[in-house]
């Protein structure tokens, strides 16, 4: 269905009205970016959370919007303790407008709290589309966009970075990080140490910003210009890995995927087939490797 031209009807007061959560996204650069009921939804609602107040108000003034709602800041150090009073704000029928310093709520910015409290109270929730970094990054990358997974931020500590990056090692969907540009360079040589280095990605650095510019190549070689220094927000997007073809995995590197998958949590059937559907083999043969090895494994002392 085509979008209509006829315009939102402005929010009714909040005494003749249940409470509704709207989670707006705001632009990642632009401002132009900004989706046209973003201002409405400023100006009318009742109370606004705003990760940082102080973008909030150079949002509306560039917006050319005059907000009537009490403005409340919501980010990650008072979240919790804050999500109370939100909610109760909204039983009591408010209209409470959750925007983040840019994107969307939720996605790698607080929220999520907000948002599954309000659910809790079957509070109705809704949303003010807008720009998204993680999207953005993955249309420009160049790279495979039918599957995708985001992982946000990778952990700031070298072996639990490293850890992380394993966990996607077998990936075959494209990744997409977020990153500081500081830690840029490391990240993007754990990356190449764990995903090879001729991985193709994608550094996406101040998205629709005077300065955006993305690097495309080999892990390695970005790797390699990042450790000159990098500043702007930065996103980066990573080929998935590649399917292995029949024969490409002996069967102790079969075991170990399995009892991997084990290890997480998921039962024993369940893993050999993941396995043997990652490997392109029948699940017999999976089976088998498994087997063979807990025969030959030595007994338990």
């Amino acid at each position: 269905m085509p979008p209509s031209d006829t315009p939102a009807a402005p929010p009714a007061p909040a005494s003749d009205r249940a409470g509704v959560l709207v989670l707006a996204g705001t632009p990642i650069g632009d401002v132009a970016d900004a989706p046209p009921r973003l201002a409405a939804e400023l100006a009318g609602a009742d109370v606004i959370a705003a990760e940082d107040t102080r973008r909030l108000r150079r949002l509306t003034q560039a917006l050319g919007v005059q907000t009537s709602g009490r403005v409340v800041s919501y980010f990650e150090g008072n979240e919790s303790a804050r999500t109370p009073e939100l909610v109760d704000a909204l039983a009591g029928g408010a209209r409470v407008l959750l925007v983040t310093d840019a994107g969307m709520p939720s996605v790698s910015d607080p929220g999520y709290r907000l948002v599954a409290a309000a659910v809790e109270k079957d509070i109705r929730v809704t949303a003010v589309p807008g720009p998204s970094a993680v999207l953005t990054a993955l249309a420009l990358s160049g790279l495979p966009v039918d599957r995708f997974c985001f992982e946000g931020f990778l952990p700031r500590k070298s072996g639990e970075r490293l850890a992380r990056l394993r966990e996607n090692e077998n990936e075959r969907r494209t990744l997409v990080y977020f990153e500081a540009p500081h830690r840029l360079d490391a990240a993007l040589a754990a990356m190449a140490e764990v995903f090879g280095a001729d991985r193709r990605a994608a550094v996406c650095r101040e998205l629709t910003k005077t300065y955006e510019e993305v690097k495309r190549g080999p892990l390695a070689e970005l790797a390699a210009w990042a450790a000159d220094g990098v500043r702007g927000e930065i996103t980066v997007v990573v080929e998935g890995a590649p399917a292995p073809g029949p024969g490409d995995l002996d069967p102790a590197e079969l075991v170990r995927r399995v009892r991997a998958r084990e290890e997480a949590g998921e039962r024993r059937k369940e893993a050999i087939a993941a396995v043997a559907a990652e490997a392109g083999l029948p699940k017999r043969e999976v089976f088998d490797a498994v087997v063979a090895a807990k025969n030959s494994a030595p007994p338990a002392p």
